[in-house]
């Protein structure tokens, strides 16, 4: 089945790519994105995942005895690989976890630009806990707490079961809200998306700026056209100054964000280190000793039986908050560097002569191609000619 899931996956990924950029199909992409629901998500219960292969390519690069299995390496780089060549076609068409979300948008409603990437903030901080837990052998957050695995498996603790559901309930209204604030892999496909040698167009010929294709996006990726639907408002030499002193005050800001992260980070290792087992019963070998709390746990018990010096178990326990620490700095530097860089793009000032989407947010759901006047009356024209 190894051998089966990269087949799967691999023409998966060739259809999304020929289905959002040649076909411009957004049926076809739905009619993928089902398929893959069914295969990835329902019958190999959401396992292997790209998201998931995050954390064992994490520990492989941190322990060099982990072997890493060929279809984690084959679910971590083939979909970037593809984001690279062709954007997000992956979150598109081929993703479970995605699949699932963009099946039950209902009503979309837009989320304001101002919450939006405070917001996206949020996946960055998740990419980073669960690098940190992984590369440590704390956890693999990420599986545990995957909201839709125990609805692929139809089983699961209830509490993952109501998460999923409320997730689900979220999406109605809010267009893919885990994989737009949540999802680790959608940090790095969208990084990657962003030097993409194909990138999703809103229409094949000339914007007339009907702005249908903003209002049928329900993820917010929409670049919207200098001065569409009035006349471009004009800045005084006041406004401009005032803008570049802010693009250059967040610029300044940047590096300090990240350092502050990275500070922030480290210092919070003694909790973020509790999350290991082995610095959980340390915790608790200590306490016991100490008379500081009653009984015992079945893993302290068993630590005894071992007859292992407690020093040693101290010993370790620190050892692994020192990594946490290390990991730490680390960690919160890359929240904060993309904090930072999050303001500098909210203080840039791009104008464009059209509506476009943009490569970093843009899902390839095809969506927009539909909307577009342009684009529909290709497509009948295509009817048209292939009839005759």
């Amino acid at each position: 089945m190894q051998w089966v899931d990269i087949a799967a996956l691999v023409v998966a990924l060739a259809m999304a790519t020929l289905l959002a950029h040649k076909w411009r199909s957004r049926r076809g992409l739905l009619l993928l994105a089902i398929a893959s629901l069914a295969y990835f998500g329902f019958y190999r219960n959401g396992c292997v995942c790209a998201i998931g292969a995050i954390q064992n390519v994490a520990l492989g690069l941190a322990d060099p005895s982990y072997v890493l299995p060929l279809p984690v390496i084959a679910f971590f780089v083939l979909p970037l690989a593809m984001a690279l060549v062709a954007g997000r076609v992956f979150c598109g068409a081929v993703c479970p976890l995605g699949a699932i979300q963009e099946v039950v948008v209902l009503r979309p409603l837009a989320v304001p630009a101002w919450m939006e990437k405070p917001l996206r903030l949020l996946a960055y901080i998740y990419l980073a806990a669960a690098v940190l837990f992984a590369a440590t052998g704390a956890a693999f957050v990420i599986c545990q707490y995957d909201p839709f695995v125990a609805i692929f498996r139809l089983t699961g603790e209830v509490a993952m079961l109501i998460l999923g559901g409320a997730v689900l309930v979220l999406g109605l209204f809010v267009g893919r809200p885990y994989c737009r604030f949540f999802c680790p892999m959608g940090v790095l496909l969208s990084l990657v998306s962003r030097f993409s040698a194909w990138r999703v167009k809103v229409t094949t010929g000339q914007c007339v700026r009907c702005r249908l294709c903003e209002k049928s996006c329900p993820y917010g990726a929409i670049r919207v056209a200098a001065g569409a639907g009035s006349s471009p408002p004009s800045e005084t030499g006041i406004e401009k100054h005032s803008g570049k002193m802010v693009l250059a005050t967040t610029i300044l800001l940047t590096p300090l964000l990240a350092v502050a992260g990275a500070l922030l980070g480290a210092s919070l290792s003694s909790v973020t280190s509790r999350v290991h087992p082995t610095v959980q019963l340390a915790d608790r070998m200590y306490l016991e000793l100490n008379h500081k709390v009653e009984g015992v746990t079945n893993e302290s018990d068993s630590f005894r039986r071992t007859r292992r010096p407690v020093e040693k178990l101290y010993d370790e326990a620190s050892g692994i908050t020192r990594q946490f620490r290390t990991g730490g700095y680390a960690a919160g530097g890359f929240v904060g560097l993309a904090a930072g860089l999050m303001l500098v793009g909210a203080g840039l000032r791009r104008t464009r002569k059209e509506f476009d989407a943009d490569p970093g947010s843009c899902l390839a759901c095809g969506r927009c191609y539909n909307a577009c006047p342009l684009d529909r009356k290709r497509s009948n024209d295509d009817k048209v000619l292939r009839s005759q």
